[in-house]
C-alpha cells in the first residue's frame, strides 16, 4: 500500500527537528533540521544556508512504507546531487533543473543518503548554461523545447528556444500553478527528455567521494563552517561539470546510438528486431550494445523497457484507460508481466498509481492546448 501526501511545500511531510540531534554529522544553530515522522520512517534532512543563492542539504533517512508525494511547482532552482555508494549500489552524481511544474515523486523504503546542492537566483543561469553546454548537442535542445511549449501555451509566438529557456529559468514565464509535468507536456517530448536522465547521472568519482567526506566531517562552526562548506560544494559542482565534459568527448562518436534510441522511442509498441535496428543505423550488434552501455549505461532492450514504462506512467496520469489497454499501447501483451515491470520501475502497481494521480478535473494538457492554438 502506498500513501499519497498532498503538499503545499515539499518539506511538509517532515517535522521540525533540532540542531542538537545526535544523528547529525555536525550542525549549527542556524541550520534547519527536518525529521521523518515515526509512522513514516526515521532519519532527517538538514538544510544549511551557505549564501543567498546556495543551499546545502544533507539527506539521511529510511522510510517504513512507500509514499507518493504530490508537490507544488517551485521555479528557479538547480539541484546537484551526490550520493556515496554502498554494498548494494554505486555512488552517483547528477543535476536536476526545476521548471516549475507540479510533480509526483515516489519515495520507497531503501535508505536515502546524499548531499544536495541547490543553486538559485543570480548563479542559476550560469550553472545551468555550464551544464547544458557539456551535453551532446541533441540533448542541449530539450530544455528549450520545454520552454517553448510553456510559452506557446499562453499564446506566445514561437521564437528561439534558448531565449524562452532563459525566460523560464529567470521566472519571467512559468507553467500554470495547477499543472503537473506528467499531465501536461506532450508524451514524445517527455520520452525525449528522459535521455537527460541518463546524461545527467554520472558515477561518483574518488575525488567527489573525498570532498563529500570533507563536507560530512566539517570541524568548524559559525562563519568558518559556512566558508569551508561553501568551498567544498563549489568544488563538487566543478568536479561534476568536468565529468560531464569528459562524457561529451566520447558521446560525439556515438550518433548511431542516439539514432537507434530515437527509433525505439517512436516504435515502442512494435520495435524493430535488433538485426533490423543495427541495419537502420549502419552499425553492428556488438557496437550498438557497447554504445548503449557507454551513453545510457544500459542495453537497448532495457532502454526500450524504461521508455515503455515511462510512457505507461504518463498514460496512467492522463487517462482512465484500463491497465490492459495501457499495457498494449506500450507493447506488453501480458497484463501480469506489465504490472510486475511497472511496479519494479515505479514502486507502485499501475492501477494504484492511476487512482492516485488521475483526476477527473485535471486541466487541459499542453498538448491539447497546442492543438487548439494550431487549429
Amino acid at each position: 500500500m502506498v500513501t499519497r501526501l498532498q503538499l503545499n511545500h515539499w518539506d511538509d511531510w517532515l517535522l521540525p527537528g533540532h540542531p542538537d540531534d545526535s544523528r547529525l554529522f555536525h550542525a549549527d544553530s542556524s541550520d534547519r533540521i527536518l525529521v521523518c515522522p515515526d509512522h513514516l520512517g526515521q532519519g532527517y534532512i538538514q538544510k544549511i544556508q551557505l549564501r543567498d543563492d546556495l543551499i546545502l542539504r544533507i539527506h539521511d533517512y529510511q522510510l517504513h512504507q512507500s509514499i507518493l508525494l504530490d508537490g507544488p511547482g517551485e521555479p528557479n532552482w538547480l539541484e546537484f546531487e551526490f550520493g556515496p555508494g554502498n554494498a548494494d549500489s554505486a555512488g552517483f552524481s547528477e543535476i536536476f533543473p526545476n521548471f516549475g511544474f507540479k510533480r509526483f515523486v515516489m519515495k520507497q523504503t531503501h535508505r536515502i543518503f546524499k548531499l544536495e546542492v541547490i543553486v538559485q537566483h543570480s548563479s542559476l543561469l550560469a550553472y545551468f548554461k555550464a551544464a547544458q553546454e557539456r551535453l551532446d548537442p541533441r540533448l542541449q535542445e530539450i530544455p528549450g523545447k520545454i520552454a517553448q511549449v510553456i510559452y506557446r501555451y499562453f499564446g506566445g509566438t514561437a521564437k528561439t528556444s534558448q531565449k524562452r529557456l532563459r525566460q523560464l529559468l529567470l521566472g519571467e514565464i512559468s507553467p500554470p500553478s495547477d499543472l503537473y509535468a506528467g499531465q501536461a507536456l506532450p508524451i514524445p517530448l517527455c520520452l525525449e527528455a528522459r535521455d537527460l536522465f541518463y546524461a545527467r547521472r554520472q558515477p561518483l568519482t574518488p575525488k567527489m567521494e573525498y570532498i563529500v567526506g570533507r563536507v560530512l566531517s566539517c570541524p568548524y562552526q559559525g562563519g568558518n563552517r559556512r566558508g569551508h562548506l561553501e568551498d567544498q560544494v563549489l568544488e563538487l559542482i566543478a568536479l561534476y561539470l568536468r565529468a560531464l565534459e569528459s562524457r561529451q568527448r566520447y558521446e560525439n562518436e556515438f550518433g548511431y546510438v542516439y539514432d537507434a534510441a530515437s527509433i525505439l522511442r517512436q516504435e515502442l509498441a512494435n520495435p524493430p528486431p535488433i538485426e533490423s535496428l543495427v541495419r537502420q543505423v549502419c552499425t553492428n550488434r556488438l557496437k550498438l550494445n557497447q554504445g548503449f552501455h557507454l551513453v545510457y549505461g544500459t542495453t537497448p532492450y532495457r532502454y526500450l523497457r524504461d521508455c515503455r514504462l515511462t510512457k505507461a506512467g504518463l498514460l496512467t496520469q492522463r487517462t482512465d484507460s484500463s491497465v490492459e489497454s495501457i499495457a498494449a499501447t506500450v507493447g506488453y501483451k501480458n497484463r501480469s508481466h506489465f504490472a510486475l515491470a511497472f511496479r519494479q520501475f515505479m514502486g507502485i502497481n499501475p492501477k494504484d498509481f492511476q487512482i492516485q494521480t488521475w483526476r477527473m478535473d485535471q486541466p487541459e494538457s499542453f498538448l491539447e492546448k497546442e492543438a487548439a492554438i494550431a487549429g
